[in-house]
This record gives structure tokens, C-alpha cells and sequence, in this order.
């Protein structure tokens, strides 16, 4: 991971977007101390939290039929 300031990043913008684009990590530092205080990061490692099915998550399921099929006539929330 390699690291810049926020003035740095401020004049580099667009080749630090292609860096990232290639896999590159880059920590923003900011302040005196030069802590990170932000991270860019690929869009592919975006982690995506799966969705639970909540209490009965393992313990049921669903399954809709070969000819289900919903038409313009059916009414919702009717």
C-alpha cells in the first residue's frame, strides 16, 4: 500500500484513479502525525453483505412453479 497527502492526491487525481483502477491501494494521510484517514481501494474488493433470511435462515425455503407467470390483469395491494 503506498500512501500521499491530501495536497498530493489533490494534484495527481486523475493518475492516482488509474493506479487504483490497476490494483493499486493508497492511504490518504492528513495532519502533522500523517495518519491515514482514508483508503482507496478497487472496486472489485467492494464486500458485499449477503442478506440473511433471518430466523428461519437454514430451516425453510421457497420454490415457484415452471409456469408461474404474472400478468398486466393481476392486481397488487388491491
Amino acid at each position: 500500500m503506498r500512501t500521499m497527502s491530501v495536497g498530493e492526491f489533490k494534484a495527481q487525481f486523475s493518475k492516482v484513479l488509474k493506479e487504483v483502477e490497476q490494483g493499486e491501494k493508497i492511504g490518504i494521510t492528513f495532519g502533522r502525525k500523517k495518519e491515514v484517514k482514508a483508503m482507496l481501494v478497487p472496486k472489485e474488493e467492494e464486500v458485499k453483505p449477503t442478506r440473511k433470511l433471518g430466523a428461519m435462515e437454514g430451516k425453510a425455503g421457497y420454490f415457484m412453479r415452471d409456469d408461474f407467470t404474472v400478468t398486466s390483469d393481476d392486481e397488487f395491494g388491491a
